[in-house]
């Protein structure tokens, strides 16, 4: 925040549900077909054609609000936003206006800056989208329209303007991508589109009760960029306050190639929107033992499976917030941890080898080439001396790449640490014998040469030496204690 200022920032987020199928008709909602390949008069917004609610996309918005502590409303009313648009083909989209289905929520964050604050939610609406502008750089095409996206499910999720940082912003927005993920209710994919923001921002001196003028950021699709918008449309505002402007409501788009937002349109008010009731749409009515189902058939949810990685398995913060970032990897760890009694050695690889091999190979956690009982058979070699940690890891990249188990990779290479006593205390009167001055700083009080004979030993034993047997030979030899 800069001196002075206070930042006020609301969210709008569109979450696409993973119905295979529209909001209001048939049409299925895979994503990448060819143009306008998944439309019907319906979604075309063809005189006659009559909506039909798809009974999924409720399920999935009672859901949503109650993982984000909403009120699911027993009626509410679908409405048509009346506006002009060329990727919308009925003039208007139904959507939620005065009876959302979900009001008053709300998701605590944790940021560093001002420790735990709770976001609160205005209300979660159901809707369906709008088709898709592409623009065409041929000579005489202009821009082309795509209509497969039009009718597609959205939850709006209307946060209050509670957030008071752009990093605050991201730690919501993180927040409520990983409950819906959590959920099944949406994938989460931003290059896509499935996980959409509008920020509202504005600014108004320290102390000032009243809101400043708000402009709306539209349609940022990656976390960096809207940091980056919301910052840079902070600096603005100030900038335009202190040099003697106003600041206009007004709807700007980033520019994510230079890093500043620009005008698009002054800012409709609600009522320019003209909404009415959707007269083809009956109003939604949902009892409690509807949204009672809903509850007992919730997962668990990031924070209480987080805080019982903590209890049950011993790990740290860290290791559980981590772990737990991701449905997916959470499942994958705790499969691992069911499996191997070591549920920090679980923990250790799942957030080092693993996750760095996924980064590396673009792949996500669900297409890991090394199973959970795959990995947990590695580390049952670890654990019973069979190998070493750090051939373990030679072995688990032959693993991913083989599809082979490590006790055939282990067996074929030969690959047994040397646990034989006999063995290693060879290789240790060998080493020490080929460097006696080193062995003489030792005992003069050098330590840190410990690892420079260990470092030998291991090297002679092409690493296949048992380290613990290493260490505490090597020191009883450099001391001259007897066994």
């Amino acid at each position: 925040m800069r001196s002075g200022y206070e930042i006020v920032i609301g969210l709008e987020v569109h979450v696409q549900l993973t119905t295979q199928s529209k909001i209001f008709c048939g049409c299925s909602t895979r994503f990448g077909n060819a143009p306008n390949s998944q439309t019907c008069p319906v979604c075309l917004g063809l005189p006659g054609a009559l909506p039909v609610l798809n009974q999924q996309v409720v399920e999935y918005a009672i859901r949503a609000g109650l993982a984000t502590n909403c009120r699911i409303a027993g009626r509410s009313v679908f409405a048509r936003k009346n506006y002009f648009y060329p990727d919308l083909p009925k003039g208007y989209q139904i959507s939620q206006f005065e009876l959302p289905i979900c009001e008053g929520g709300y998701l605590d964050i944790e940021t560093s800056e001002r420790g735990p604050r709770r976001i609160g939610i205005t209300r979660i609406h159901m809707e369906e989208d709008a088709g898709k502008l592409l623009h065409s750089e041929a000579p005489g095409v202009g821009s082309l329209v795509d209509l497969n996206r039009a009718c597609t499910p959205l939850l709006e999720v209307v946060s209050e303007p509670d957030m008071r940082s752009s990093d605050e912003a991201i730690a919501y927005l993180k927040k409520l991508r990983q409950i819906v993920m959590y959920l099944g209710v949406c994938d989460g994919n931003l290059e896509e589109g499935s996980f959409r923001c509008d920020a509202n921002v504005s600014v108004r001196p320290v102390g000032q009760q009243e809101y400043g003028t708000r402009a709306e950021l539209k349609n940022i699709n990656s976390f960096r960029f809207i940091k980056e918008a919301i910052e840079y449309e902070v600096d603005r505002q100030i900038e335009l306050i202190e040099d003697g402007g106003k600041v206009v409501q007004e709807t700007r788009l980033f520019d994510s190639a230079s890093g500043t937002t620009r005008s698009m349109r002054g800012k409709e008010e609600a009522h320019d929107y003209r909404y009415f009731p959707d007269p083809d749409l009956l109003p939604l009515l949902i009892n409690a033992d509807w949204v009672e189902r809903a509850r007992a058939a919730l997962p668990e949810l990031p924070d209480v499976r987080r805080q019982r990685f903590i209890e049950q398995f011993g790990l740290p913060d860290y290791d559980a917030e981590v772990l737990t970032a991701d449905k997916a990897l959470a499942d994958y760890f705790e499969d691992c941890a069911a499996r191997h009694g070591d549920a920090k050695l679980c923990s250790n690889w799942v957030m080092g080898e693993i996750q760095r091999l996924l980064n590396d190979s673009g792949l996500g956690i669900l297409q890991v080439p090394v199973s959970a009982e795959r990995l947990c058979g590695l580390l049952n070699r670890i654990s019973d001396g069979t190998i070493s940690g750090k051939i373990a890891k030679t072995v688990f990249e032959q693993m991913w790449q083989s599809g082979d188990e490590a006790d055939v990779i282990i067996e074929a290479q030969g690959l047994k640490q040397v646990s034989d006593s006999g063995a290693i205390e060879q290789l240790v009167d060998e080493v020490i014998a080929a460097n006696p001055a080193q062995a003489q700083e030792f005992r003069d009080g050098k330590d840190k040469l410990l690892g420079f004979f260990v470092g030998q030993i291991m090297k002679a034993s092409k690493g296949k030496a048992n380290p613990a047997m290493v260490n505490e030979l090597l020191c009883r030899k450099l001391r001259g204690e007897t066994a």
